[in-house]
């Protein structure tokens, strides 16, 4: 099975006093803004690495969601939180680190064997895979 999805960007002016549109094949972002100052400047907005974080996280739990059904087990609840950093370095900005944050409550299990589970994902979901080069840490609470 091959399952391909797009996202796309557009932009006009400069990096500081240009603007940016991002839109999904889905339409769950269509024309949305971002630009430099929420990239960089903390202002409320769009940036690649909140999405890149919202992308990470929902993957990691629907990886976490099917490695629990192979164990016979079930959510009630998981939440993930992405935290994705940027920071410059010698040669210009790289992402040098994601800090999953998870809460689970799933009943029929443990801490220790949740935890094991929620590695096995941070591990095999796809998103991870793919920044393999990006050091990715996992903080687990349970209950």
């Amino acid at each position: 099975m091959k399952i391909q999805k797009n996202g796309s960007a557009h932009w006009t002016g400069g990096l500081k006093d240009g603007k940016g549109e991002i839109s999904t094949q889905s339409g769950a972002l269509n024309a949305y803004p971002y630009g430099f100052a929420t990239r960089f400047e903390g202002v409320n907005g769009a940036n690649p690495e909140e999405l890149l974080g919202a992308s990470h996280s929902a993957c990691f739990t629907m990886a976490l969601s099917l490695i629990l059904g192979e164990a016979g087990l079930k959510a009630d609840s998981l939440d993930t939180k992405a935290v994705v950093t940027l920071e410059k370095v010698e040669d210009g900005f790289a992402i040098t680190a994601i800090e999953l944050n998870l809460h689970g409550v799933v009943p029929g299990t443990d801490e220790a064997q949740f935890t094991a589970l929620a590695n096995k994902a941070k591990v095999g979901c796809p998103i991870s895979k793919a920044l393999a080069s990006v050091p990715i840490s996992l903080n687990v609470t349970f209950g």
